[in-house]
């Protein structure tokens, strides 16, 4: 029943204009920061390993800070689902997209750190060609059947449960589509190595040097940032990756957190801090989003 609620919701804010949106996911982001004991302690975790030198009021003004485009991301997702193509089209701009197009005709990898902004640059981009990704599928059947009717309302793009393995996804980017690929979260132990990011060792899945060396695929990177109010939101996509995949798996998937590094120190705030990106820990670590007790 609230599930239902929520989606209802959802569909009649998605009129309003963006302006309005934002101001409300920002409230919303608000509220979930105070409310949100867990993901608070575990963004101020993540913050705290990866901004060291900041200070601890520093860590929260950016807490908040993410807490706030995080809302505003879950309030516009509305407008992903119910919007116009023409309506998308005027409030996510593309830039880049000749990249993808000078590699037509050879397997592309469309490398997509969590950004807050994803499933904007997701839409956007199935408006000019059909892609796949792989997805997570949620709890909440309904809502589950919502996002992904969302996600595929636009040409002829695929996606894939991440249960079916990367396989089908290979497959489809040797068939001509670009794969949306998202390798930047803690999956646990399998096909990953303890790779550094921002100076943690993070269990960092493989998947994008071997994808690369199985389908003799090109790299592109794409991030999608959020704008401020009306603004909007830019896809950003950059030059193939020369020299990759290099000579080892390890320098490769070093490579990539080392790019994402670089890629969250221009919008800290918009990177996808929530999620318990150190849960996975070399043996004899321990978690570091348990709780010290007195």
């Amino acid at each position: 029943m609230m599930t239902r609620f929520a989606l209802v919701l959802m569909w009649l804010l998605h009129f309003l204009p963006l302006s309005i949106l934002a101001r409300l996911g920002s409230g919303l982001g608000a509220l979930l920061y105070l409310l949100g004991r867990e993901r608070r302690h575990v963004t101020l975790t993540n913050l705290r390993l990866c901004f060291p030198q900041k200070t601890e009021v520093e860590r929260l003004i950016l807490a908040k800070k993410h807490f706030a485009v995080f809302g505003r991301s879950f309030i516009e997702r509305g407008l992903l689902w119910w919007a116009s193509s023409a309506r998308l089209r005027r409030l996510v701009h593309i830039e880049g997209l000749h990249h993808i197009d000078e590699h037509i005709g050879r397997p592309i990898i469309l490398l997509v750190p969590h950004f807050v902004g994803l499933d904007m640059g997701w839409t956007r981009l199935t408006l000019e060609r059909d892609m796949v990704s792989i997805y997570a599928n949620q709890k909440n059947l309904l809502f589950n059947a919502a996002l992904y009717k969302g996600r595929t309302r636009f040409g002829d793009s695929r996606l894939l449960s991440r249960q079916e393995g990367t396989r089908p996804a290979l497959r489809a980017m040797r068939a001509g589509l670009p794969f949306y690929y998202l390798p930047d979260m803690d999956y646990g132990e399998r096909d990953t190595i303890f790779v550094p990011f921002f100076g943690v060792p993070a269990a960092t899945i493989t998947g994008l040097a071997r994808l690369a060396r199985l389908g003799d695929a090109v790299v592109i990177p794409v991030i999608t940032h959020m704008k401020d109010g009306a603004q909007g939101y830019v896809v950003e996509i950059g030059q193939a990756w020369p020299d990759f995949p290099g000579k080892n798996i390890e320098d490769d998937t070093r490579r990539m957190n080392a790019y994402i590094e670089q890629e969250v120190l221009k919008q800290p705030e918009q990177y996808f801090w929530l999620h318990k990106r150190f849960k996975t820990r070399p043996p004899g670590t321990p978690s570091p989003y348990e709780k010290k007790r007195d």
